[in-house]
């Protein structure tokens, strides 16, 4: 019996031997897969239909926002749309100046007031407009009724879809010189004054008017956040003792913070963009020491100049500050405990 059972010890350890050895050969051939996760192949097959349906806009971004970008390259030329017919051909045969336009635009002490004016609209609009939307959501979301809340969330979201010709005028009629208040006071002795033309508070009328406009449309993102919030934790917050005010502040507002910290981040990058159309519209009206900004100063100075590669080089400057800013601000909410805009 006991001769029997040394051999087969002997052969087992041999077997398990030349397993192992023959396992770890596989190993160094082929990398180890993760488990429960398929490969790309399989991966490929399972979700080619959805690929397929996302083509067509994947080809929209490349085609529109990221070709594009190639067109940078006249910011190193003088342009000139008119050496050839073909516009590829054109950048190709303009001649070459290096950073010369970055240099003039860096002299030019327009640039720099525009930069300005950019940056304090940005921190206005920060301040004043950035939490509008979400005060207005907490105060509609506390709106027991949904017929009513359905229409105060209707009339704040229609003046999103007015142009800002109309949005202008409309600020006209009741804050201009001809306005409804100015005449008004003059019926009654008083003297009369037109906001529309006073570069002292140009910035206050631009951030207002873009409260009137957007601050519904903000309204739609937080009220989609309040509604991914349970009900049971208000409800156990109300069984602890906490009122509205306690409720809102440790339920409502931790529910936002993530949402608030995404937009904040994607504001921030946003910073140098204030609304091209809606100042254009006013800068006759206040003078450009008021109310010039970076896109304005890239369209007068550049675009209707027809000096292309001047434009384009602040438009660059523009971009990659706006870049930065994004990193900047995602590296912030990161430090305090949100995804941001992207996980680390």
């Amino acid at each position: 019996m006991s001769h029997s059972t040394v051999p087969r010890s002997r052969d087992e350890a041999k077997t398990k031997r030349t397993v192992a050895e023959t396992a770890g050969t596989a190993a160094t051939r082929r990398p180890e897969r993760r488990p429960g996760r398929p490969s790309l192949r399989l991966r490929l097959r399972r979700d080619r239909t959805l690929i397929l349906m996302t083509l067509p806009a994947v080809a929209l971004v490349l085609v529109f926002n990221y070709i594009p970008i190639l067109g940078n390259v006249v910011a190193f030329q003088e342009y000139d749309p008119y050496i050839s017919d073909n516009g590829f051909t054109a950048i190709l045969e303009s001649p070459w100046v290096g950073f010369e336009q970055f240099q003039r635009i860096f002299e030019d002490s327009a640039f720099w007031d525009a930069v300005r004016n950019t940056l304090v609209l940005f921190f206005l609009q920060l301040v004043l407009f950035f939490p509008v939307p979400i005060l207005l959501a907490l105060l509609i979301n506390s709106v027991i009724r949904p017929r009513v809340r359905a229409v105060a969330q209707a009339i704040l979201y229609l003046p999103h879809f007015f142009s800002w010709v109309l949005v202008i005028t409309v600020f006209q009629q009741i804050f201009g010189g001809a306005g409804i208040i100015a005449q008004t006071l003059r019926q009654h002795g008083y003297e009369g004054f037109d906001l529309m033309t006073d570069p002292g508070i140009f910035k206050f009328l631009v951030t207002a008017e873009g409260v009137w406009k957007d601050a519904g449309w903000g309204i739609i993102v937080f009220l989609a956040a309040l509604a991914s919030v349970s009900p049971d934790l208000y409800e156990a917050a109300a069984m602890d003792g906490a009122g509205r005010w306690r409720r809102m502040w440790h339920v409502t507002l931790p529910a936002l913070r993530p949402v608030i910290a995404l937009l904040l981040v994607l504001r921030v990058g946003d910073a140098l963009t204030v609304g091209f159309e809606q100042i254009l519209l006013q800068r006759d009206a206040v003078g450009p020491g008021a109310a010039e900004v970076l896109d304005t100063y890239v369209w007068w100075n550049g675009v209707r100049n027809q000096d292309f590669g001047f434009a384009a080089a602040a438009g660059l400057i523009k971009g990659l500050v706006s870049v930065a800013l994004v990193l900047a601000a995602n590296k912030v909410a990161h430090m305090m405990g949100e995804q941001g805009v992207y996980k680390k």
